[in-house]
């Protein structure tokens, strides 16, 4: 090495300094142009999922006049999915049965008869106490994981957004060769678009592997739609129900009226000798009411990333088939790691807040790369008033329209498609009233009237739960959203701006 080597280290040297200036603007042009054509979709996943990783809390602050049950047993579990089948009747296809678990201390039980869909919550001996339908955690989930569209192509569009995001983040890096080395460098005071450039790039490399970890998993999730569609259209024309069972045991399909319905207790204590110290996250039942019978257990061992083991039985209790999580192949592993690690549904509390701040961040990513796009165009002259309105009125609407949807449900119940209709009804106001004022002043009014129709729908719970609640999550939950409240008056404060 030679000795001017030392000192032109010391200068500091990008991390690429051989990369040349043309690839470095053409992979920036991409990256610009990739961000833009998937801005909204990857925003609206962004934000939604940030939100939806606290699922569980949320279901229980809807749920707050049911109290928490830390445990159940065996018999409980049999008499809880005994007395939801009475109570539904015949045609039952499917049920579905969690027990209770650290993060969603609730017994439910829903059945699948004709298509139609019920939900009960049960207490600690099995009783069923009420209708245990989230609808407004329901359709927080179901828009993030495929945007309320038919599940195949909501999916499909959800896993190319990933992709759309893994991309951004990789030709994001390749753009700026100085963006570790900068990595602590930020320009408060000056002109606007230096501080989002520097805001957007810092929060992009900070958190670089979370959102490497989150874009990959998501992409996965999604496109397994058509990685399933693809296997059945090469060995089975196209019948996706026979490439599924490829992934499933095989049973016996008998229509015949069953003598009793399935016996949940023989499976569950065959499942804790298969699995010692596990716990049932899970229990799925196919057919109940037929001789076809069949009974899946996914056991939970702690300190395990993956989702669980998954045991299968038939209706009197006897294993059919097992997948357990130390006897499994790699891809197994990584199949089944997949679900915890882009919700971070995994390790508790701690963890979950980290993905929500995380999650956030990516968010603020995603919001500011186009307003830096927006503010170099007009420092070169050609700003774009009317994009930049709407790109505000997109960023600002979905607090709105999530507190919105939140109150209306919670005000009015009804039934599942209620906070759709006012989710897609606020977002489209929203974007057209956007037209009609200065950015600056829209943004500040969309973030006070989102902290007014955040802290309305609190008041409403306490009020709708008599200012008392049976699970102490509901606490918590209210104070949550009060301090996010208090965090958007907060950013009103005169001299304080946001895109």
């Amino acid at each position: 090495m030679s000795e001017t080597a030392p000192a032109k280290m010391k200068a500091g040297k990008p991390i690429w300094p051989k990369i040349p200036s043309g690839f470095v603007r053409s992979v920036l042009a991409g990256h610009s142009a990739l961000g833009l054509a998937f801005a909204a979709l990857i925003y609206l996943v962004c934000f939604s999922g940030s939100v939806a990783v606290f699922a569980r809390e949320f279901q229980r602050w809807e749920q707050a006049a049911n109290p928490a049950i830390t445990t159940v047993t065996p018999a409980a579990i049999q008499a809880a999915m005994t007395a939801a089948v009475q109570r539904v009747g015949d045609g039952i296809e499917h049920v579905y049965i969690t027990p209770p678990t650290p993060d969603l201390p609730r017994l439910t039980v829903m059945t699948d008869s004709h298509g139609v869909q019920r939900t009960f919550a049960a207490d600690a001996n099995g009783r069923l106490t009420s209708e245990g339908e989230a609808i407004w955690t329901e359709f927080m989930t179901r828009l993030h994981i495929n945007l309320h569209l038919p599940k195949t192509w909501g999916m499909f569009i959800v896993g190319l957004t990933g992709v759309a995001l893994l991309s951004s983040l990789i030709s994001g890096v390749l753009a700026h060769p100085r963006v570790f080395k900068d990595a602590f460098h930020l320009r408060w005071g000056g002109s606007k678009r230096l501080q989002e450039a520097d805001l957007h790039n810092r929060l992009g490399v900070w958190a670089l592997p979370f959102h490497v970890v989150v874009s990959l998993t998501g992409a996965l999730l999604g496109l397994t739609t058509i990685i399933v569609g693809v296997l059945a259209m090469a060995m089975f024309q196209g019948d996706t129900s026979k490439a599924y069972a490829l992934f499933l045991p095989p049973i016996v399909d008998d229509p015949r009226p069953a003598a009793a319905l399935p016996d949940l207790i023989a499976a569950m204590e065959a499942t804790q000798r298969l699995s010692p110290g596990s716990k049932p996250s899970f229990v799925g039942l196919e057919h109940p009411t037929e001789q076809g019978q069949a009974v899946m257990v996914n056991a939970t061992l702690p300190n395990r990333l993956m989702a669980a083991d998954t045991f299968y039985f038939n209706g009197k209790g006897q294993l059919l088939d097992a997948s357990e999580t130390g006897a499994t192949n790699l891809g197994e592993k990584i199949l089944g790691s997949l679900g915890p690690l882009h919700f971070g549904w995994y390790g508790g509390l701690v963890i979950k807040l980290a993905y929500g701040l995380l999650g956030l961040a990516l968010t603020s990513v995603t919001a500011s790369g186009v307003a830096i796009w927006l503010a170099r165009r007009g420092d070169k002259g050609r700003p774009a008033p009317r994009w930049e309105r709407i790109w505000i009125g997109t960023v600002w609407s979905q607090p709105l329209a999530f507190a919105a949807s939140a109150l209306v449900t919670i005000s009015l119940g009804g039934g599942d498609g209620l906070p759709l209709v006012v989710w897609g009804f606020v977002t489209i106001i929203t974007l057209a009233v956007a037209l009609a004022f200065e950015p600056k002043r829209l943004s500040r009014l969309l973030r006070l009237t989102s902290a007014i129709a955040i802290l309305a729908t609190v008041a409403v719970h306490l009020l709708r739960h008599g200012g008392l609640y049976a699970d102490q999550a509901g606490w918590g939950m209210s104070a949550a959203l009060v301090m996010v409240t208090l965090i958007l008056l907060a950013s009103l404060r005169k001299g304080r701006t946001a895109s």
